[in-house]
């Protein structure tokens, strides 16, 4: 009787220690996927930068001039049109050179006057000489030196006119000098920047020194885009773009206009400057402002776009021996096509399908046609390894950093 109830109780004891090694230790292998349908819709494809705000035209008005500043007749943000006063320079040394400079020109201008009467003195002398010698009646040295002073006003004659030119051009110095005093607008528009104040003494060296900046009519403005080497052949002029600032909350518009080739490098990257035109009938964009730029390059209407996460899934790899073998007969460039993988049926091993790949918005990318998926096909973009293999736990066992299962895609 005790053998029996012995042998009973060894058997239960086996079949719960079979049952709890069973449980705690089978491995479950049953694997789920997450998937995204395969939709049809629309792409576009932007190219996104940074550019500052710029007036269309920014004139620099300066000072050929030395001297103090008298006045002042407009200040920052002052409106202004062509040939508006803005600035006087103290004109009293210029007026006095000009005044000099008249007084040169009547004076050279006399001495023409005196001179051109003298050579006619000169000239009806010399006829009297010519006449009394032939008759006999004076020597030939007589007759020369009469040829002499009448030869001499002649050249002093000439040398009279040109210090007449001379003076002239002189006194025209003089007068665009004063003139030069007298500052202008060249151009309707804004005053952006004012450089000097009323009593300051301005010098001009080789450079004229600027004294305002004016900006023409704000109401369109010009946005300067540093657009990347591996963008810049996908921008065309006439684009559309959009763009933003960060005083407001508002998406403004505009039309790439130009293009330039003239690249600079920063930090090894190489950027080419794009011009956008766009209305500011506000005036709500300033110059100087740093805008963000999206610019369209490319537009897709009624394709078939797929996931990009169902485009960087790839399965474990099965290791056997004929793997390499035949990884080497395909070639890296096969190996490098885009594909997506597929299941035929829920216990069916994933499937690769190779695909062509159109434009990418960086969320959703083309796949050209014809292929041989069908919309609202489903696309394994990750497995959800949330039930993952479950393994008896030790409690009194240390746990190991990173050992709790995560989900992944």
């Amino acid at each position: 009787m005790k053998r029996w109830i012995i042998a009973l109780v060894l058997v239960l004891a086996l079949t719960g220690g079979g049952l709890w090694y069973w449980k705690y230790h089978t491995v479950q292998k049953t694997t789920r996927y997450f998937t995204a349908d395969l939709k049809r819709g629309e792409l576009v494809l932007f190219v996104r930068a940074s550019g500052l705000i710029k007036p269309i035209q920014l004139v620099d008005v300066g000072t050929q001039v030395n001297g103090r500043i008298n006045k002042l007749y407009v200040d920052y943000n002052s409106l202004v049109k062509a040939g508006d006063l803005v600035a006087q320079i103290d004109p009293i040394t210029y007026e006095a050179r000009f005044a000099q400079d008249q007084a040169n020109l009547m004076s050279a201008r006399a001495n023409v006057e005196q001179t051109t009467a003298k050579l006619v003195q000169a000239d009806k002398e010399l006829t009297r000489t010519k006449t009394l010698a032939g008759q006999n009646m004076l020597s030939e040295t007589d007759l020369d030196a009469a040829i002499a002073v009448r030869d001499a006003l002649a050249a002093q004659l000439k040398v009279s006119k040109a210090t007449v030119e001379q003076t002239e051009a002189s006194l025209r110095l003089s007068q665009a000098n004063l003139s030069y005093t007298t500052i202008r607008s060249p151009v309707d528009g804004v005053v952006i920047t004012r450089n000097v104040s009323e009593g300051q003494t301005v010098v001009s060296s080789m450079n004229a020194m600027t004294l305002f900046k004016i900006a023409t009519d704000l109401r369109t403005i010009q946005v300067e885009a540093s657009i990347p080497e591996a963008d810049i052949g996908r921008i065309r002029e006439g684009q559309n773009v959009t763009f933003t600032v960060d005083a407001f909350d508002t998406v403004f518009t505009g039309k790439v206009e130009q293009v330039r080739m003239s690249a600079s490098t920063m930090q090894n990257v190489v950027t080419y400057p794009v011009i956008v035109n766009a209305e500011n009938q506000e005036n709500r964009l300033f110059p100087g402002m740093t805008a963000i730029i999206i610019c369209e390059v490319a537009q897709r209407t009624n394709v078939l776009k797929v996931a990009n996460a169902a485009l960087r899934f790839k399965p474990a790899e099965k290791k056997s021996a004929e793997a390499e073998p035949k990884r080497k007969r395909l070639g890296p460039r096969t190996e490098q096509r885009p594909k997506v993988w597929i299941k035929d049926s829920p216990d069916s091993e994933p499937t690769p399908v190779t695909v062509k790949l159109g434009i990418s918005d960086g969320i959703y990318t083309e796949i050209l046609e014809p292929c041989p998926l069908t919309e609202g096909q489903e696309l394994i973009t990750g497995i959800d390894v949330s039930n993952e293999d479950k393994k008896t736990i030790n409690p009194f066992a240390p746990k190991m950093p990173g050992s709790t299962p995560r989900a992944r895609r």
